[in-house]
């Protein structure tokens, strides 16, 4: 029943994503790791992120606090669980899960680094510069599965985002997972992956704190969100 859920709440998301989008074009700072601004923006010109601030993202995506907190919560759910049972209780087993889930991240996010730049996409998190709740959350769900292209920074279908939480699982579950693990457990691990960057996006949309706040002078603000224009 939850893969079933899964799969119908990710067609929905692709279903989404293929709708036509108009989004502006939005500028970037030198700094990396803020979104866009905290209010709708007009006439920005588009500019291709470094690939200094692309390195300095993937760093804080891959090794930062976020995933190591994300790989804390998946474990102690993975623990009070059980899942996998092979792994057994304990420190040993909270250990085997903390790993586990900070690999998956490591090789999710180092995948959809990879590939963005084969294909030549921007996947950096853009807020919306609309207004209103419906159409922000529907940009930050769009976003999931698209991303900048060319250099006027239009949108379109992202590859990279699609394969990327899934490539995670299946590296897990082929190379370190129980052997009752298979390719039906690596795509329901992969459909929770993406519903995972649903709800970063959702995050980064509407709680995104600004250049000048506390976390982010903490180095605590998410990386994975193009640099604020007000930053330089």
């Amino acid at each position: 029943m939850k893969l079933r859920q899964s799969v119908l709440l990710l067609f929905a998301i692709a279903n989404i994503a293929a709708l036509p989008i108009t989004v502006k074009a939005q500028s970037q700072a030198d700094s990396p790791g803020f979104v866009a601004s905290t209010a709708p923006q007009a006439d920005l010109v588009y500019t291709r992120p470094t690939r200094e601030i692309k390195l300095r993202n993937y760093i804080f995506d891959a090794f930062g606090p976020y995933p190591i907190a994300g790989a804390a919560v998946v474990a102690s759910v993975g623990q009070m669980d059980n899942t996998p049972a092979a792994w057994g209780l304990g420190m040993a087993g909270y250990d085997k899960r903390f790993g586990s889930a900070l690999g998956i991240a490591g090789i999710s996010t180092t995948t959809r680094y990879a590939l963005a730049e084969a294909f030549k996409e921007d996947t950096l998190y853009y807020r919306c510069e609309c207004k209103g709740l419906l159409p922000r959350l529907r940009h930050a769900v769009v976003s999931t599965l698209t991303a900048r292209h060319g250099e006027d920074g239009h949108r379109a279908f992202s590859y990279s985002a699609l394969i990327a939480p899934y490539a995670g699982t299946v590296t897990a579950v082929y190379a370190w997972y129980p052997d009752n693990y298979g390719a039906r457990s690596a795509l329901r691990m992969g459909n929770y992956n993406l519903l995972g960057s649903v709800g970063e996006n959702i995050l980064l949309e509407f709680f995104y704190s600004g250049p000048h706040s506390l976390l982010s002078r903490m180095h605590l603000n998410d990386r994975h969100a193009a640099p604020d224009p007000e930053s330089k």
